[in-house]
């Protein structure tokens, strides 16, 4: 089958198009927090996976972390233990852990791991649990209260936030070319197991690894101003003003605050895109529009 004019120019078009972010990437981490319909659609599944293993063979070194509340509340419904949230944050007993545990380190995992892997890239599924690549501190809620003098304390039982990461692992898979794909759960000083929400564990490994671009899967186009219109480039100071002034609220604003860190403290830009649109992570990072919010210090891709 020979190409019409128009197939060809196109295709030529989009190659030369990638071309710069592929020079400029070559040798660079790229943690990709994945998340939302992305995960639960076949077609979205098996894209993400091409997209990770042509970054890899790129150049590019993508670390990938994962996320999994819906698959979460499907096993406990089915074991009559109910889903309940403070601020946001899923209240984590000890057998509500025992099914995190089951379905982040175990059944999402190893499912990514093994489409990747399909694609032909060698992953490995690992928590934050192995090798101590992630410690936790218990987290607690503090809440005000008029009733009370000092703040109440909410006990949301085993969910951590981090204190550290162990890169040394992350180092050592790297150099072999092998992509790490990232449960996020963590481990106590008193071997304690932390559930930890997946969007700071992306964040805090792109800040130590001195990521170029942290990517944030999600289930909508971006931010958007109170229009309706996607914001596409931001820098640092507009996104804080659009805090302060409450543009930004609910269930994004989590996310941009974990985005906004991560650049804040060492990674070049993050990226809030569209996990419903096939191969979003390719055509945020390898042309010159993007799918989503890019925030930096500075404008632009």
């Amino acid at each position: 089958m020979t190409l019409s004019i128009d197939a060809a120019m196109n295709i030529a078009h989009v190659l030369t198009e990638a071309l710069p972010y592929i020079q400029r990437f070559t040798n660079h981490t790229i943690v990709i927090k994945y998340g939302g319909n992305a995960m639960t659609m076949d077609n979205l599944k098996q894209g993400f996976a091409q997209d990770i293993v042509l970054m890899k063979l790129l150049g590019i070194n993508p670390v990938v972390v994962h996320g999994g509340g819906p698959q979460i509340n499907a096993v406990l419904d089915e074991l009559g233990i109910e889903s309940r949230f403070v601020d946001g944050m899923r209240i984590t007993d000890s057998k509500t852990m025992d099914v995190v545990q089951m379905v982040l380190g175990g059944l999402i995992n190893q499912d990514i791991v093994s489409l990747i892997n399909q694609c032909g890239m060698k992953a490995l599924g690992l928590t934050g649990k192995d090798a101590r690549l992630i410690t936790a501190d218990k987290m607690v809620i503090e809440r005000s209260s008029p009733e009370f003098q000092v703040p109440e304390i909410i006990d949301i039982g085993h969910v951590g936030q981090i204190r550290q990461i162990n890169r040394e692992i992350l180092d050592v898979l790297m150099s072999d070319d092998i992509i790490p794909v990232i449960a996020p759960i963590g481990v106590g000083k008193d071997n304690e197991t932390y559930n930890i929400n997946a969007d700071l564990v992306a964040g805090k490994l792109a800040e130590e690894l001195t990521a170029e671009k942290l990517i944030l899967l999600t289930n909508v186009r971006g931010l958007e101003d109170r229009d309706g219109n996607l914001l596409s480039g931001l820098n640092v100071g507009k996104v804080e003003r659009l805090i302060k002034d409450g543009a930004i609220t609910g269930g994004m604003l989590p996310k941009i605050r974990c985005a906004l860190n991560a650049v804040n403290n060492g990674v070049k830009s993050s990226h809030i895109i569209d996990g419903r649109i096939p191969h979003a992570v390719m055509l945020e990072v390898l042309t010159d529009e993007g799918v989503g919010t890019l925030i930096s210090t500075e404008t632009g891709h």
